[in-house]
């Protein structure tokens, strides 16, 4: 019989790879804590968190076992019609430590279709407005140059036109784009969106990081001025915390460094610690009075098959309760402090090892190597992850942008390691 690697190869198309002449995937047999193991039974410190999804570590106990106990009692049911209690428990959970004034959660299947919710949210809800009051709906989307929301049309729509876009930029809606917010362009982006507020339905944001779009990090005064400025406005406010969520940032939700909340409240990744896949979308009372009606029309007509999966639930459940009994936020702090003194060496590495833009928001540190073009397409990514493997550390560069953003469950000798292969590899 063949390996897995070559069974892999015969019958699987990887996401993000160019399939012509890519490596052969790596077939992990387990995972525990930080570490992924492969057949062999090399191990790996997974510095990513498995694409940003892992919080406590892989197969944890604890999450093994509640979800190991739900699958026994009910593993799936429609949830038109029906409820349960993993779902209502979570939701409840949920709106206890979300930002202030969240009411209702909208559960969905992953981070883009949890930010493909809210777009829909935000734009009906100007229809109902419209339907109601005769009014002209505002039907624009205001948002970020090199966001990046999601692979689904509408998430697609609302993200950079880039590599991850270019076959169906003709079939993307028109969106209002803005540069991040700099202490240079603040004035010019307010009056943007003031020209245009009657118009924008919702701006829909990454909180203070936009993650595939190369780790760009910006300040959360001037994130707040924008969104004050939207307020003033009437436009939407959507936060897309599919990364940024769960403590990456340094608190528990990156909304919280602003003073101004958002409408509604992307999540995914981290949601279940990275075991099982479900996305939420919560919405304020606003949002949600303007679909409440005896016109059917006003209807929210937007589901999945697999909305507020059981097991998905509880698994959130189960890491909720981990970040509380764990103290993860202490695990964070360290690791945003240990973070901050690796910044400084690298820093000083700036010059004689060809890097530049040295970052750090939390728990994520971001570089740019300054070999090539600063873009997804540089082939630097595939050297780094290679070099790194080989060195018992996964790294995965977008493009020549390196970037780090551990499990909270590393230990320090992990961490340094980590820190000691990327100074090796420079």
């Amino acid at each position: 019989m063949s390996n897995l690697t070559e069974r892999d190869k015969k019958v699987i198309w990887h996401p993000f790879t160019q399939q012509k002449d890519m490596l052969p995937p790596v077939p992990v047999s387990r995972g525990e804590g930080a570490l992924l193991f492969d057949e062999e039974g090399n191990d790996y410190i997974d510095a990513i968190s498995s694409w940003w999804v892992n919080l406590h570590g892989h197969a944890h106990p604890y999450i093994a076992k509640k979800i190991y106990e739900q699958a026994k009692k009910l593993e799936h049911i429609i949830f038109a019609g029906f409820t349960h209690e993993p779902a209502v428990e979570l939701a409840e959970r949920l709106l206890k430590i979300l930002p202030v004034n969240f009411e209702k959660i909208f559960y969905s299947d992953n981070g883009s279709t949890s930010t493909e919710v809210a777009v829909k949210m935000a734009l009906q809800y100007w229809w109902n407005q419209q339907t109601t009051n005769n009014k002209q709906t505002r039907n624009k989307i205001l948002a970020f140059n090199n966001s990046y929301h999601g692979d689904t049309f509408g998430a697609m729509s609302v993200s950079d036109r880039s590599v991850f876009t270019m076959a169906f930029q003709d079939k993307l809606f028109e969106v209002i784009f803005i540069d991040t917010p700099t202490a240079e362009n603040i004035q010019q982006l307010t009056s943007v969106i003031r020209q245009h507020s009657s118009q924008i339905a919702a701006f829909v944001y990454e909180p203070l990081v936009q993650g595939a779009g190369g780790m760009k990090m910006y300040d959360a005064v001037l994130l707040n001025t924008l969104l004050k400025q939207c307020k003033e406005d009437d436009i939407i406010c959507i936060a897309d915390e599919v990364m940024t969520g769960f403590g990456r940032t340094g608190k528990l939700f990156a909304s919280e460094y602003c003073d101004i909340c958002p409408d509604i409240i992307c999540l995914s990744k981290g949601l279940t610690g990275g075991t099982m896949a479900l996305g939420v979308t919560a919405c304020t009372s606003k949002i949600y009075n303007a679909f409440v009606s005896a016109d059917k029309l006003k209807t929210f007509y937007h589901g999945h098959s697999f909305t507020a999966n059981p097991i998905a639930c509880t698994a959130a459940i189960a890491s909720i309760d981990l970040i509380e009994k764990e103290n993860s936020l202490s695990k964070i702090k360290w690791i945003e402090v240990e973070n901050r003194k690796f910044i400084n060496e690298l820093q000083l590495l700036e010059q004689k090892a060809h890097i530049k833009n040295t970052r750090q928001t939390g728990t994520i540190i971001a570089f740019e190597i300054t070999d090539g073009k600063d873009e997804y397409l540089n082939t630097i990514s595939s050297i780094i992850t290679q070099k790194s493997m080989a060195l018992g550390v996964y790294l995965r560069p977008l493009g020549n942008t390196v970037y780090i953003m551990p499990p909270y469950c590393i230990t320090e000798t992990q961490l340094n390691k980590v820190y000691e292969v990327i100074i090796d590899l420079l």
